[in-house]
């Protein structure tokens, strides 16, 4: 799987968003997707946000944030918030690939990053942002076994995103089609994102 995830990933070119003109006055975000194999399986990293925050409290999330001024990139967003919420050093990381910016409830435009970090890194939750990082199987998400499938308004659009459940934690929003992708681009998951799955419930992150 790593293998396919590699090759797939280094010749992806990431869609634009329909009104990119539009776009380029948001202000900007790097998340990274961090994906490491371990016991000869792949893992997703994700995060737990504090239940303090006044954004996104409590929710599961990528690591990331907003571009600050001194950011060279957001690649480098990406990695610098990595740094600062999950203790992974930006050296470790080989980049795969860049995926398609999406635009949250919020405004902001946000891209993913997917790259690779060390098996053995040494993740640390910054308790004053996160309440934990956990670490997902790909295997699961290629089940399918949803826990819901939301309703997404995005760009005039309607899709139809599925919700997961693991250990405990949703996994859902803006944080799935962002997953989803990753998917559907570098494994051939055939998650269809334009028809309703199973349930509905409406969804506006």
């Amino acid at each position: 799987m790593i293998n396919q995830l590699k090759s797939r990933l280094r010749q992806h070119q990431p869609r634009q968003l329909i009104g990119a003109s539009e776009a380029r006055d948001l202000p900007e975000a790097g998340v990274l997707i961090p994906l490491r194999e371990r016991a000869g399986e792949v893992e997703l990293v994700l995060t737990l946000r504090s239940e303090q925050l006044s954004t996104h409290s409590g929710e599961v999330a990528f690591p990331g944030g907003k571009r600050d001024l001194e950011d060279r990139d957001l690649w480098h967003t990406a990695l610098r918030e990595s740094h600062e919420e999950i203790g992974l050093d930006p050296s470790t990381v080989t980049r795969l690939a860049e995926m398609g910016p999406l635009v949250s409830r919020f405004g902001i435009k946000v891209t993913p990053f997917v790259g690779i970090i060390p098996a053995d890194a040494q993740l640390e939750a910054n308790l004053d942002e996160l309440d934990c990082i956990f670490s997902v199987p790909l295997s699961f998400f290629l089940e399918d076994k949803r826990l819901r499938t939301d309703s997404i308004r995005f760009q005039q659009k309607t899709y139809y995103v599925p919700a997961y459940e693991y250990d405990g934690y949703q996994i859902w929003g803006l944080t799935a089609v962002m997953l989803v992708e990753l998917l559907n681009v570098a494994l051939d998951a055939g998650i269809p994102l334009h028809a309703p799955q199973f349930s509905t419930e409406n969804l506006n992150r």
